[in-house]
Formats: structure tokens, sequence, C-alpha cells
């Protein structure tokens, strides 16, 4: 029925048909997606060794994830009218160039102040990537074929952050923590190369730089950056009684304040919000936080757990995380199958509640768990965000209008990290708080008058017998140590089931959702 597709620039597409040069575009262009993600994370496990390898204090490592994070979160909202404004391929190859550049410049770093630039330089340059992929996704081929493009970005968006301790692990073990950086050097001239020569999407439209609202963008770059801030350092600061998260907090007010509003009097602002007047893109957007907690909360929850109880390596998490990595990508094409024949409403609906299966396995968690017990709730993880990535993408932006999408792409990714960003934030003040409780009531129970802990206490005397007068306290140590280790395990559980609530509270969101065209409806032209 369709009419054959012409050829050559300003072709009509056939509905029914992708162009192979616009698929082996947009598959360069996810590589630089991939790489822009995986960065969040693959230093995660290594930050030992980079603070030893830059003679850098324990309180200024964090700053190597934290610069690149609020680089990063400032520049993916602003890259929907970049985008606009200099068209796809002079922003993805600016993008792309400047990653690959700021990469190297981080491997050959000799100080931490040097890192810390390059970093937010990196995060901040590159971030551009992450939403502009989406956009295409949306723009460039037939809404009829997403059930193929959707599973690529869904899978890159979960799989890069997954494996990145893993691959940052096997790097610094091998290798030298320089590789972390100097790995993007090779994809990112590939993708810079074809980006500039390959990307011919959309025109750049100059007089939006006339029109650039600056008061809008520090108002953006303020609030955002202020609120990463403080969600990134306030558990470990004890929140508002450290006075610069207080200060941070009022700067982030404040900057939220100018940007609102310039976002409604602007004669063109620097971020539209107008897509959140769609309700499946609203509803899409609370998803993606959503599941911005589930996905980023367990990369750092499962670490803390096989480092912290036991005594895991960065290599061995690694390999331990694989197996989400691995039912991903194995479960992307069955996502994508499924896309095509199945309401995208029952498919997040069975990701959620396989997601809340695998946390609800977790809180069952002792001391003893090991390699294989947590494999099964590590396949249902991988399995869960596959299934729900696909879907939610097709949800919040398969019913825009066209030139809506750009605008949109860089809101919807916002959503995520900053559900990642709230969720660490959260994870972490609880996991605190509730271990302290529980190590409390723990220490009640274990006592003098408790006949198990005199036992305990009388069985390690005599294994340490050959300390003398040093069996007692080593005994004590070892029973308080054996104390704080359940109170710690107990504080995970308590993060597990609060996970099976918020995502049985987004199942019962899905209600809400108003069902997308198949495979986001129609034709390319829609």
């Amino acid at each position: 029925m369709a009419a054959p597709a012409a050829t050559g620039a300003g072709a009509v597409v056939d509905p029914d048909r992708i162009d192979p040069r616009r698929l082996i575009t947009f598959l360069l262009m996810v590589l630089g997606m991939f790489m822009a993600i995986l960065d969040i994370q693959i230093v995660s496990a290594s930050l030992s060794e980079i603070q030893a390898g830059l003679a850098a204090s324990g309180d200024e490592i964090p700053w190597i994830q934290t610069s690149y994070l609020v680089a990063e979160v400032i520049m993916i909202p602003l890259s929907g009218y970049l985008s606009r404004m200099l068209s796809t391929r002079w922003l993805f190859t600016i993008s792309s160039a400047g990653f690959t550049l700021m990469s190297l410049l981080c491997g050959f770093s000799n100080s931490m102040g040097e890192m810390i630039l390059w970093r937010a330089l990196q995060g901040f340059i590159g971030g551009a990537m992450i939403p502009t992929v989406f956009a295409c996704a949306y723009t460039i081929f037939p809404r009829s074929k997403m059930h193929i493009v959707s599973p690529m970005i869904g899978l890159v968006a979960t799989l890069a952050p997954t494996i990145g301790p893993t691959l940052g692990g096997y790097l610094t073990e091998f290798l030298s923590w320089h590789w972390l950086f100097f790995i993007n050097v090779i994809p990112g001239i590939i993708v810079t190369t074809a980006a500039f020569v390959l990307i011919d999407f959309d025109k750049p439209d100059m007089s939006l730089l006339r029109r650039f609202d600056w008061w809008g963008f520090l108002g953006l770059a303020v609030m955002l950056g202020a609120m990463e801030y403080v969600l990134e350092e306030g558990a470990g600061d004890d929140w508002f009684a450290d006075e610069t998260i207080v200060a941070m907090t009022a700067i982030m007010i404040s900057g939220a304040f100018l940007f609102f509003w310039r976002a409604f009097t602007a004669e063109e602002p620097i971020v539209r919000l107008d897509a959140f007047a769609d309700r499946n893109f609203a509803m899409g957007s609370v998803f993606s936080f959503g599941m911005g907690i589930g996905l980023y909360g367990l990369i750092y929850i499962f670490p803390v757990y096989l480092s912290a109880v036991r005594d895991y390596n960065s290599l061995q998490i690694g390999e331990a995380m694989m197996v989400s990595g691995i039912a991903m990508f194995l479960t992307a094409p069955l996502a994508g199958r499924l896309s095509q024949t199945t309401d995208p409403r029952w498919m997040m609906g069975v990701g959620f509640a396989l997601f809340s299966l695998s946390c609800w396995m977790m809180t069952q968690l002792t001391a003893d768990w090991d390699y294989w017990q947590i494999f099964v709730p590590q396949i249902l993880r991988g399995v869960s965000l596959m299934l729900c990535m696909v879907p939610v993408s097709n949800i919040a932006l398969g019913m825009l209008p066209p030139e809506k999408i750009k605008n949109a792409s860089g809101l919807f990714n916002l959503t995520r990290n900053l559900g990642g960003a709230v969720g660490l934030a959260v994870i972490n003040t609880i996991l605190s708080s509730r271990e302290d409780m529980h190590y409390a009531r723990l220490s009640e129970a274990v006592n003098n008058t408790s006949e198990a802990a005199t036992q305990a206490m009388e069985m390690l005397e005599h294994v340490y017998s050959s300390l003398g007068d040093a069996a007692h306290a080593a005994a004590l140590s070892t029973i308080t140590g054996m104390t704080r280790m359940q109170a710690v395990i107990m504080s995970l559980s308590d993060i597990f089931l609060l996970l099976i609530v918020l995502f049985g509270c987004l199942a019962t969101l899905l209600l809400f959702v108003e069902r997308p065209g198949q495979a986001g409806g129609g034709g390319g032209g829609h």
C-alpha cells in the first residue's frame, strides 16, 4: 500500500521501512549516548585507586562524581533549545568531540583540581548526547517501527549504568584508572566523525541565538546545580545541620524562582514546560523518575552489601552485578517484540511486578548470602527494568507532535537523573538512621542478661585465649562487629521494602495512562 521510499536528501520515507543510512547513523549516536551514561558509574568502583593516584583527600574524591552529575543535569534540559538552534548535526558533533577531549584530559590529570574541572566539562558537554538520541528516535523513524528502535535506547539507558562498575573494575585491575577515561577516545572519534558526516535530520535556526534567555539559563543552572549538590552531599553532611547545605538549598530555591518566572514570561523560554500539559508525558516522566530511583538505587545498594558484609573487592562486585546486565541484554529483543503487540501499560505493570518480586526476595537477606543467593533477584531486576524502559519512553514521547519532542526529551531524561539523585539521597539517609536504630535495639538484646550473648562471649574468649588479658576485649569487639553487620543487613532489607511500596504505587498510576497508538501509532508523518 505504501509507495516505495525515495532516496537522497529530502526523501519521502516509506512508513513501513527504516532508511539504512539513518539506522547506521542512529546506532553510532546510541554509542555516544552509551559512553555518556556509562561515565556516570564507570569510576564508582575505582574511586580509591583514583584517590591514591591523585593524592586526594577523602573529602575531595566524591567530587569526581558530583562535578560530572551537576554539570550533566544542567545540560540535559538545555539540549532541546540548543538542538533547535545549532541543528542535531552540530550539537551532537560538538557534544561528542568535547566529551572525547575531556575524557582524554581526565586521563592525563595530575591533580584533583584538574580532574574536577575536566569531569565537570565532560558532563556538561557530553550531557547533550543523551536526550538528543531519544529525540531523534521519535523524529527520524516511522512511529510504526518504534519496536525496533525503543529497545536500543532502553537497553543503553539501563545497561550502561549497570555494567559501569564492572567495566571500571576490570580496567582498573588489569590496566590502570587512567583507562577509565582513555577507553572513550577511539569510540568518541568514530562517533564525532559519523555525526559530522552522516547527520542530516534538520537545519539550524540561529535566530534562536539572538533570543537566548540568559536569565532563564542562569536560573536553570543555579537551580539544578544546587539541587544536585544538596542531594549528593546532604546525607553525608547531616542535611540541614550543615550550613553549606542550608545555603545551597536557599540558592536552589532562588534559582527555581528565576527559572520558572522566565519559563512562563520569556518570549522564547530556555526550556518549554508545555509538554507537561500532555497527560501521558507527565505520567511517563513520573515513571521515569521512579525508575531512576530503582535503577540507580539498586546499583548503589548491592555493592554496599557485597563490600561491607561479604568483603568483595571491586572486581568481584562487578562480576556479581553483571548478571543484571546480561538479563537486560537478553530481554531487549523480547521487550521490542512485546511492544508491537502488547498494551504498554500491561508491559510496565509486569515490569513493576517483577521488580517488586526481586526486592521482596532481597528482604530475606542474611550475612551468608553470596553470588548464587542474589542471582535470581538480579535476573528479575534486569528483566523488569528492560520491560519498563521500552514502553515508558513510548508512553512519554510517543504521542507528542514532532516539534515538541526535542525539548520534551530533555525533560524526560532529566526526570530519570533526578530520580536517581533523589533516590540515592533518601536511601543514604534511611540506611544511616535505620542502621543506628537497629543497632540500638540489637544492643539492648545483646547484653549480660542474654544467655545466647553470654555463651557467645565465652566461646569467643576461648577462641582468643592466646591473647591473654586482651581476650575479653577482642571477644567484645567481635560481638560488636557482628551486631553492627546485622544492623546493616536489616537496614538494607528496609530499603527493599520501601522500593516494593514505591513500585506498587507506580503500578497503580498506570490506571491514569492513556494507551498510545500501536507502537507509537501510524507512520512517520504523524
